[in-house]
């Protein structure tokens, strides 16, 4: 039984917040991208998007194989990946493909890395902005390539990549909806040290990120995702073995409008406690249709934050309260609550605070998931 263990929610090719190879595409170049995995198995497929494609994606090629350092892979593990039986396959426009099964064993929380050869002109590529790890690229065919030291450039981004499955004989995995909270802004970079990494170590079940810096739950956004109303299906739903959706969504529905630092969203919409509730019980409604569990979080604190105003705090006051009393969630974890600075409640507690006022530290991530493992 296959159950996703790895995802990144595909975004629209664009500058982001930091550089990155999105919009340039790549051509006669090799893509070398590491990930985590939240379970372990004998086997795994990979899914491999196009989501925001125009034209057709060709792989020339795909490898996987444990990792070593950096770019290196360890000897004896590099497998390579098929498609229909064909080591090459053509991705339509807005659309995706999952590999082959491939033979290689792991364990929860390894890391694993894969190589795809792009031998055509990709175009702009459906990509993921924020890794929060880092990739690399190298001229030619360098699926076999060891030691990594043909991969000159390196990347804080993913691209094409969106899920790991692996055969793991389970269908427990957790699914965190979000935005760059749970994307892992505030996080160390390259440590593993999102709130989807902090609760797979501390429940041993597989957590799919599903977190996108930015994303609003009612608006699309050129930077940030499409809304999560409709971006559920693809990034939760249709995954194997998710049997729990975990939402933690609306800072920046209600933030943006508060800010004038946002350059892509710009005059942003003055967003209503019961237009986000509205939205909250679309998710509700699509997940239970699926047969999901669906527990929601409290907004965190965001007092000194850019996205904090008279407005804000009216909006998020009245967001919270419904989440905790309302009783149309399967369950909630107030993290509010968890994160706030007791002489100050409206404001992230220092010791958790990043030093935006808005996003977690690495402890603030680790008392995230431990509020939640307690409702698993």
């Amino acid at each position: 039984m296959f159950t996703t263990a790895w995802t990144a929610s595909p975004q629209l090719p664009a500058e982001g917040f930091t550089p990155n190879w999105s919009r340039e595409g790549f051509w006669r170049q090799s893509l070398r991208q590491i990930v985590r995995v939240t379970a372990g198995g004998p086997r795994l497929r990979v899914q491999l998007s196009n989501a925001y494609g125009t034209s057709p994606l060709r792989i020339a090629g795909a490898t996987v194989a444990r990792t070593a350092a950096g770019a290196a892979v360890q000897p004896g593990t590099l497998r390579r990946l098929t498609f229909a039986g064909a080591d090459a396959v053509g991705i339509p426009a807005r659309a995706h493909v999952v590999s082959d099964p491939a033979e290689l064993a792991l364990e929860a929380g390894e890391s694993m890395t894969v190589t795809l050869h792009l031998d055509a002109v990709t175009g702009p590529a459906t990509f993921h902005a924020q890794a929060f790890a880092t990739g690399y690229r190298g001229p030619g065919d360098r699926l076999a390539d060891l030691t990594g030291e043909g991969f000159d450039e390196a990347t804080e981004s993913w691209y094409f990549l969106s899920a790991v499955e692996v055969d793991a004989g389970r269908a427990d995995a957790v699914a965190l909806l979000g935005d760059s909270v749970t994307d892992g802004f505030g996080s160390t970079p390259g440590a593993d040290r999102r709130w989807s990494d902090a609760l797979a170590e501390r429940t041993g079940r597989p957590v799919l990120n599903a977190g996108i810096g930015g994303n609003l739950l009612l608006n699309d956004s050129a930077w940030y995702g499409e809304k999560a109303v409709h971006r559920l299906g693809r990034d939760v739903l249709d995954h194997p073995g998710v049997d729990t959706l975990v939402v933690l969504l609306g800072l920046n529905d209600i933030g943006f409008s508060e800010t004038d630092e946002q350059p892509t969203y710009r005059p942003a919409p003055v967003v209503e406690s019961d237009e986000l509730i509205d939205g909250y019980r679309e998710l509700i409604g699509q997940a239970r249709a699926r047969g999901l569990r669906v527990i929601g979080s409290t907004l965190l604190p965001l007092g000194g934050s850019d996205h904090w105003g008279e407005h804000a705090a009216k909006v998020s006051h009245e967001v919270n309260e419904w989440i905790r009393g309302s009783g149309e969630w399967d369950a909630v974890v107030d993290l509010n609550r968890a994160l706030a600075d007791p002489a100050d409640p409206d404001r992230l507690h220092p010791a958790y605070d990043f030093g935006d006022h808005l996003h977690p530290n690495d402890a603030g991530y680790a008392v995230m998931a431990e509020v939640l493992a307690g409702q698993l």
